[in-house]
């Protein structure tokens, strides 16, 4: 990544769906389609990802995470033996986090055969000649939904079980050649920073490559689900062994961006400063404006620029303009910067 530019532009994980992925997705489980046919509806939504954002502008890519049906981590639960699903509590009304799938514990959590990202890496590393990013859920992102259930003393200690899994995948993942790998947890709340960093550090130990850490406030349907205050886990967060810390900035209106002056150290900040969770459309001086915001609290040299969070729950159209938006406005900043 050596010849990249100074503000590199980059994305999160997921991008915008085509309206077809939405209404084929499930065809193959509902016996409408077999194998052939889902393969082809998931290697023509990743070309149109790596397409998009490669026409953008945006200088390090990801597969736009289209093979994941279920969301950026629902469907590797399909694929962990130890842990089995729970009925959903609350099925009527608007949809709420609290509708999502749960489980239990019901044997040692292991994923015999992989999470699967070392294919979706060789995929997009196979088909284009941008720099790429790899994103993986975290140990709290995946412990976070399964119940102990006596076979685990806790959620943490769930999370750790994960860990391990997550490592032998981040392992491969670098024997494929993937060289920048996020890592994406949630803000809980009732796990400190330097927890978060302590299962961070057990997921990533021994993983030669650059590492991110996306600290999540949530984006399922575009909302958020934790409070979103960056302060209840910094400077504890820090522990991690991370390159880069990811944070979202735009949809609080950069609030906290100046306590970045107080917990830099000397690391980089993959600044979020395009709101996925609104549909208004940021112009290139809307990205600007924000971006020079982000400049008064972080060096140039230290900041890569990226969305808050990923598109997977935006229409693709409004992803795409979005991204643009983002180039657009990291490259009027680049000039000011060489003038």
């Amino acid at each position: 990544m050596s010849d990249l530019p100074i503000l590199p532009t980059t994305v999160v994980g997921s991008h915008g769906k085509p309206g077809w992925w939405h209404a084929c997705k499930d065809l193959h489980d509902e016996g409408a389609w077999g194998p052939y046919d889902l393969a082809e509806l998931l290697d023509d939504a990743t070309d149109v990802a790596i397409l998009d954002q490669e026409r953008a502008g945006v200088d390090i890519i990801s597969d736009g995470e289209s093979r994941r049906l279920d969301g950026y981590v629902d469907g590797y639960y399909g694929v962990i033996d130890g842990i089995r699903a729970l009925p959903t509590a609350r099925q009527a009304g608007p949809w709420g986090y609290d509708q999502q799938t749960r489980y239990e514990a019901i044997g040692k959590i292991n994923a015999p055969t992989g999470l699967g990202i070392v294919q979706e890496f060789d995929y997009l590393n196979a088909h284009t000649q941008k720099a790429t990013k790899v994103t993986c859920a975290g140990p709290l992102t995946f412990g976070s939904r399964i119940r102990p259930n006596n076979f685990y003393s806790d959620t943490v200690a769930v999370a750790e079980e994960f860990a391990h899994v997550i490592n032998a995948e981040l392992k491969a993942l670098v024997d494929a050649g993937a060289r920048f790998i996020q890592i994406d947890e949630p803000a809980r709340g009732n796990v400190t920073g330097a927890e978060m960093a302590r299962l961070f550090n057990l997921a990533t130990e021994g993983v030669e490559a650059k590492l991110a850490f996306h600290i999540c406030f949530g984006n399922r349907f575009g909302r958020a689900r934790f409070q979103r205050c960056y302060g209840n886990y910094f400077p504890g967060a820090l522990e991690a062994r991370a390159d880069q810390f990811v944070l979202e900035y735009a949809s609080r209106e950069m609030a906290e961006i100046e306590m970045w002056r107080e917990w830099n150290d000397g690391r980089e900040l993959g600044a979020g400063i395009i709101d996925v969770k609104s549909f208004h459309p940021e112009s290139a001086e809307d990205v600007a404006a924000r971006l020079r915001q982000v400049l008064k609290y972080a060096d140039a040299d230290k900041v890569y620029i990226n969305p808050d969070c990923g598109f997977g729950w935006s229409p693709r159209g409004m992803a795409v303009d979005k991204l643009r938006a983002m180039v657009a406005g990291t490259r009027i900043v680049r000039e000011e910067l060489t003038r």
